[in-house]
């Protein structure tokens, strides 16, 4: 008797979104990191630093500036950071309704 061959299951890595709190696979979030030169948007996801993810939606990104960042990157953001990602969530399209 010979063994079928089993298919492997590749592993999907899975974070939160810091606005909304739901849970999604990484790639399908932005990745927010905080370095020794401070925060900037990691667009590929391999920055070395302390990240956080937010979906490409306006509304999770001013839930996340309201001080979810702050505490997901356990430092506080300073002006010229806030500006920075208030420049990147500006870019962003706007929320669609369902």
């Amino acid at each position: 008797m010979t063994k079928q061959p089993t298919k492997r299951v590749k592993h999907i890595p899975q974070r939160t979104c810091v606005g909304c709190r739901q849970v999604m696979p990484k790639r399908n979030l932005i990745r927010v990191v905080r370095s020794p030169e401070g925060v900037s948007i990691d667009l590929t996801g391999k920055t070395a630093g302390r990240g956080a993810y937010l979906h490409d939606k306006k509304s999770c990104w001013e839930n996340a500036l309201k001080g979810a960042l702050n505490h997901a990157l356990k430092t506080e953001l300073t002006e010229q950071d806030r500006d920075v990602l208030i420049h990147f969530m500006e870019s962003l399209p706007a929320d669609v309704m369902n």
